[in-house]
């Protein structure tokens, strides 16, 4: 009687986030952001292959002050959810069967969504599909997370005529925002949340202002310090905004819609002052402009997680659009 009695009580909750195929037609997404819902056996999650995937998909955030997983794992055993289908975005279904597979399967049960079917014969074939294909995974899932945050904006955001006319660039940036600063090359949005605030910088500077006698990173560190000094302050005097020297951010060589881009994380902290928090920042390399456009996320949250702030932020940046100059129409 108990364990129907559990049974009934467990799949009430799961019917919240798992529906029935209807007639062909694809559900919408839901739940939280950057959470995998993870469909396996109770006796391969308490093994070698649930540890392998806690240490790969719940690895700490790099450029974090607190320790926070880079996504948060649900667990849910394969016969439980039999016959139905779950619409969380992201699911990695893994199975020990006579098929060696691993796919990636687009928008299965509903959408956007990502699932992820992965099956053995034996556990070391298992574990070598996983290792083999994390960073595809969470590439993939991390796009996913990042479109799906940007189509939220989409329905709530605010003007941006000023960033366009002062950047010749464009941003979703969601309600909330307000504009706090303005500078003739320099923009800072602020948004106030329950226990603090988020916050993006937005400057150019010229071309050649990354320092070739100096490692990229210590160039971005006292571009964005001096900007610190110019305009981010504390209440008491020389409370600038500083690059947190404790710890020395990480630097990624990516591409942003097409463009040559520096993605630096790290902490920052006000000089004299105990308000710190984490940064994203992004030089792009705007050649066409004959540019640096700088775009920076920073947010002041104390003792509450800061993983999908800072996610937001990202989403936000990568939202970019560059206002193409009118060609000359050939007489």
């Amino acid at each position: 009687m108990k364990k129907a009695l559990f049974f009934v009580f467990v799949f009430s909750i799961f019917s919240q986030s798992c529906v029935h195929k209807k007639d062909g037609k694809t559900e919408k997404t839901s739940g939280k952001i950057n959470t995998i819902a993870v469909i396996i056996d109770d006796q391969l999650w308490n093994g070698e292959i649930g540890d392998t995937i806690r240490n790969k998909f719940a690895s700490p955030v790099i450029g974090l002050p607190q320790e926070e997983p880079l996504f948060t794992i649900n667990q849910f055993p394969v016969k439980l959810l039999e016959g139905f289908m779950t619409n969380s975005r992201n699911i990695i279904v893994i199975k020990k069967e006579a098929k060696n597979r691993f796919e990636i399967v687009e928008n299965e049960y509903a959408s956007p969504q990502n699932v992820i079917h992965i099956s053995g014969k034996t556990t070391p074939i298992i574990l070598d599909l996983i290792e083999k294909n994390t960073q595809v995974i969470i590439s993939k899932m991390r796009q996913t997370e990042i479109e799906e945050n940007q189509r939220a904006i989409d329905t709530a955001a605010i003007d941006t005529k000023k960033i366009r006319k002062k950047f010749k660039a464009d941003l979703r940036v969601p309600k909330g925002y307000n504009y706090v600063l303005e500078r003739r090359k320099f923009i800072w949005l602020k948004k106030e949340i329950p226990s603090g605030n988020t916050s993006i910088l937005i400057y150019q500077i010229p071309l050649g202002a990354l320092n070739r006698n100096l490692p990229v990173t210590q160039s971005i560190i006292r571009t964005r310090d001096s900007i610190g000094n110019l305009y981010i302050h504390g209440r008491s005097r020389n409370t600038q905004m500083v690059t947190e020297d404790s710890y020395t951010p990480y630097l990624f060589h990516i591409n942003i819609k097409g463009k040559e881009t520096y993605e630096t994380k790290g902490t920052w902290e006000l000089k004299n002052d105990f308000m710190s928090g984490p940064f994203i920042n992004y030089n792009i390399i705007d050649r066409a402009n004959k540019r640096i456009l700088v775009l920076e996320g920073f947010c002041y949250d104390p003792s509450k997680e800061k993983r999908d702030l800072m996610f937001e932020l990202e989403a936000i940046i990568k939202s970019i659009e560059f206002i193409k100059k009118p060609q000359k129409k050939k007489q």
